[in-house]
């Protein structure tokens, strides 16, 4: 084969696996019995299961409604599993699941389980939700795509982390199975400092034992200052998640978190990034609850004129939320704001791999990264 022709078809096949993983995240994954493991409930895409897809980490449906009734479902192979379509396997299309990490065995001296302080995210991302509970999350008021009540409801985490256990934790996982980077969420415990001051407690306790890059994620909070209070105590990178940005499907999938304005997450970002830097800030984008495609690529244009990296995502209907029997978006839709976006970001020299932390780092729960590297 000639050097062209080899160019051509890798070029063939890194556009199979995007075409692939875009689907895959869409519709889920019947697992059949062969793995074991997901997570349901929590902040965050959950009621999925973390793949290796020829060395790509991500994350797929397993256990919501799509999932259940999806073409794609494992075989057994002699090489390991395989991937299949309606009943046919895939040529060459090997999944891997992600192995449990070896500290989900440990427990704290009080008895608390290490994997109800901080589980793994993808392949090597150590990820907890510091404070579960959130004022929005009463009738009428949560966001529809959210579950973040629903794993403290089944005890399979707890109210509130205590900063010594997170950096217990942490030692645990980073020795015992090589985390790279550590993503520190809250629900939202006030309307002031929004969080931002507990998750800088949370990162001073961390950095005693471990030097890996954090970031923290949380609403922007109304004083600016705090931003720099975050860095000083060592965070690396920062999540503000606008999560849509049409103004009108905000308000009405989330009711409450909708008040604080699109204007004002522009204002945060520039903040933000005065602070940790362009390409260390980014906000998660929602694709799927209704909105307007071109005020949605603007918008992704606009953050990353500003050194934002938007971190696209197709719905994921959660078991238990509002939006549980919602359709996930179409997959041709997923490849055009993939596509488009990933031009964006070329344009702005904005990329997943020069984030130091968090979703945008990991990118197991989209395809974007791989649509930077084909562009």
């Amino acid at each position: 084969m000639s050097s062209i022709e080899k160019v051509k078809q890798e070029a063939v096949n890194v556009d199979r696996l995007e075409s692939l993983l875009v689907d895959l995240q869409n519709k889920g994954l019947r697992t059949e019995g062969l793995t074991k493991g997901g997570r349901r409930g929590g902040a965050g895409p959950t009621d999925d299961q973390a793949f290796l897809v020829q060395g790509q980490a991500v994350m797929i449906p397993t256990l919501n409604g799509p999932a259940e009734h999806s073409p794609y479902s494992l075989a057994q192979g002699s090489s390991g599993l395989m991937l299949q379509y309606e009943g046919k396997s895939l040529p060459f299309t090997f999944l891997e699941a992600v192995r449990r990490p070896k500290f989900y065995e440990l427990s704290t001296k009080d008895g608390i389980p290490y994997n109800k302080i901080a589980v793994l995210h993808g392949a090597d991302v150590l990820a907890s939700t510091v404070i579960q509970s959130c004022i929005r999350w009463a009738p009428g008021k949560r966001c529809k795509f959210c579950a973040i009540g629903h794993s403290l409801e089944q005890g399979s985490t707890i109210a509130q982390k205590k900063p010594e256990q997170l950096a217990e934790v942490v030692k645990a996982a980073e020795e015992l199975d090589g985390i790279k980077h550590i993503t520190l969420t809250t629900g939202t415990p006030n309307e002031t400092d929004r969080g931002a001051l507990y998750l800088a407690e949370c990162v001073r306790s961390i950095r005693k034992v471990s030097q890996l890059p954090i970031q923290v994620q949380c609403e922007p909070p109304n004083d600016d200052s705090l931003y720099q209070v975050l860095k000083d105590a060592g965070a690396n990178s920062i999540g503000l998640h606008v999560e849509s940005f049409d103004e009108e499907v905000r308000k009405k999938v989330m009711p409450s978190k909708s008040q604080i304005s699109l204007e004002v997450y522009f204002r945060a970002f520039e903040k933000a990034v005065s602070v940790f830097g362009r390409n260390q800030v980014s906000t998660y984008v929602i694709i799927g609850l209704g909105e307007d495609l071109e005020k949605t690529v603007e918008g992704c244009r606009r953050a990353a004129r500003l050194g934002v990296y938007p971190f696209v995502v197709p719905l994921r209907p959660l078991r238990g939320t509002e939006l549980e029997n919602a359709a996930p978006p179409s997959s041709d839709l997923m490849l055009e704001v993939y596509r488009r976006v990933a031009a964006v970001l070329q344009e702005e020299n904005l990329s997943s791999a020069n984030s130091m932390a968090g979703c945008a780092k990991c990118g197991a729960c989209s395809a974007l990264p791989l649509f930077e590297k084909s562009g």
